[in-house]
C-alpha cells in the first residue's frame, strides 16, 4: 500500500474515532436538554468506583466495575458542585475533541478557572476526569486529555504518525539513543514493522539507558521500554498494542520489592483505579524479576523493608490476583526475608552483569512461565 493511501486510511480511522467520541458526548448532552425541556432537574448517572463495586473478572483477568451507579443530580444541593464540574468537563472535552486540541491533566485544572469552575486542587479535578471516563466508558486520552509523560521507548520499530500535521511521516524508534517519549503522537501512530521478537519493560530510567548502551535491543531482538516506575496509561496502551497488533511477548523487569511486583501486575491485569477501562492490560505479560527469591539466589545487596512495605505485602495477599503462582510465592518470600533490592544491586558483580548474565537467564526462564 502506498504511503498516501495508507495515510488516507489512517486519517479516516482517526476521524471515525473522533466522531464516535463526539456522538457519545452529544448523547449525554442531549439528555441534559431533555431533562430541562421536561421541567426536570438535569442529572448524570455515574458508575460507582467504590471498593465494593470493583470486582476481579477471572475471564478478562482484570478488575472491572460492577453494576452499581450513583445519580448525580442538580436538584441535590450537596451534589450541585460536582454535577457542575462534570458538566463543564464534558463541554471542555467536546471542545478539545472537536478542535483536535490536546490538554494535560494540569492544564484542565487551570482551564477551569477561565470558566469560573472551582476545583479545590488538581486532585479534585483529576477525580472528575475519571468520573467522565466512567460515564462515557472511554479513556481520557480519547477526548484528548493526557498526563505528563515520563516513560520512553527504544528499538527497531517503524511507526507512521497519524496526528494532524504529521500524517504519513515515518520514524524508526532506534534513531535516538535517549529513546523517544511515549506520548499521544506515539501511542496513536500506526505500528508498521519491527525486527524485534520481544518487548522488555523496565522500571528504572538508569537501567533503560544501560540497556541501550549495551545494545540489548540487538542482542535479544527486543524493544526496550522505560516505564518510569508505575507505567503511565499511555505506556500500558502502547504495551498492549505491541502485544496485540505486533504479536510481541511482554517481559517486565522491576526492582526486587513489593512495589515492583505490583508494577508488573498492573501491566498484566490493570489497577482498581482504572477498573472502568478495558484496553489497558496485557494478561499474558510475564514478570521475570527481580524476585524475592533472586535476592537470595544472587546474594544481592539489600536494604530492610519498611513498615509500609510489609503492610503492602499483607494488603496484596488479600488481592485475588496474588493467590497463586509466582505472585503468591514471591510475596511470601518478601515477608520471610523482610529485605528488598534494586535492579542496580547487580552492579556488585560488574556494570554489565545484569545484561550479560541475569537478563539472558530470565528471558530463557520466561519461555516456561
Amino acid at each position: 500500500m502506498k504511503t498516501s493511501e495508507k495515510s488516507k486510511r489512517l486519517s479516516k480511522k482517526a476521524e471515525e474515532k473522533q466522531k464516535n467520541v463526539l456522538e457519545v458526548l452529544q448523547t449525554h448532552g442531549a439528555k441534559i436538554y431533555e431533562d430541562l425541556n421536561n421541567g426536570q432537574f438535569p442529572k448524570f448517572s455515574v458508575p460507582s468506583r467504590s471498593v465494593s463495586n470493583i470486582v476481579y473478572d477471572k475471564k478478562l483477568r482484570q478488575y472491572i466495575l460492577g453494576n452499581s451507579a450513583a445519580l448525580r443530580s442538580s436538584r441535590n444541593s450537596s451534589q450541585l458542585r460536582s454535577f457542575t464540574q462534570l458538566m463543564w468537563l464534558a463541554f471542555f472535552a467536546n471542545r478539545l475533541t472537536k478542535e483536535k486540541k490536546s490538554s494535560t491533566l494540569r492544564d484542565v485544572y487551570y482551564s477551569s478557572q477561565a470558566f469560573a469552575i472551582e476545583f479545590e486542587d488538581q486532585g479534585e479535578s483529576d477525580n472528575i476526569i475519571v468520573d467522565l471516563e466512567a460515564v462515557l466508558s472511554k479513556p481520557r486520552e480519547d477526548f484528548h486529555i493526557f498526563p505528563e509523560e515520563r516513560s520512553s521507548i527504544f528499538g527497531d520499530l517503524n511507526i507512521e504518525y497519524t496526528i494532524p500535521g504529521y500524517e504519513g511521516k515515518t520514524m524508526n524508534l532506534s534513531n535516538h539513543p535517549d529513546g523517544y517519549s511515549i506520548g499521544p503522537s506515539l501511542t496513536t501512530s500506526e505500528l508498521l514493522d519491527t525486527s524485534a521478537e520481544i518487548v522488555i519493560a523496565i522500571e528504572k530510567g538508569g537501567l533503560f539507558t544501560r540497556f541501550v548502551e549495551e545494545q540489548v535491543d540487538k542482542k535479544f531482538k527486543s524493544i526496550i521500554i522505560n516505564t518510569g516506575g508505575q507505567a503511565p496509561r499511555s505506556t500500558r496502551t502502547l504495551l498492549k498494542r505491541l502485544h496485540d497488533e505486533m504479536g510481541l511477548p511482554i517481559i517486565v523487569l522491576t526492582d526486587g520489592d513489593v512495589y515492583g511486583e505490583h508494577i508488573a501486575m498492573v501491566i498484566k491485569s490493570g489497577s482498581a483505579n482504572a477498573a472502568h477501562l478495558r484496553e489497558l492490560t496485557v494478561p499474558d505479560a510475564k514478570w521475570v524479576g527481580v524476585w524475592a527469591t533472586d535476592i537470595e539466589k544472587f546474594k544481592l545487596p539489600t536494604i530492610p523493608m519498611t513498615e509500609s512495605d510489609i503492610k503492602r505485602c499483607y494488603d496484596l495477599q488479600k488481592d485475588p490476583r496474588y493467590q497463586e503462582g509466582i505472585w503468591k510465592k514471591e510475596l511470601d518470600v518478601f515477608l520471610r526475608i523482610k529485605r528488598k533490592a534494586e535492579l542496580e544491586a547487580f552492579s556488585k558483580y560488574g556494570l554489565t552483569n545484569i545484561t550479560d548474565k541475569y537478563l539472558p537467564q530470565k528471558l530463557e526462564l520466561a519461555k516456561s512461565i
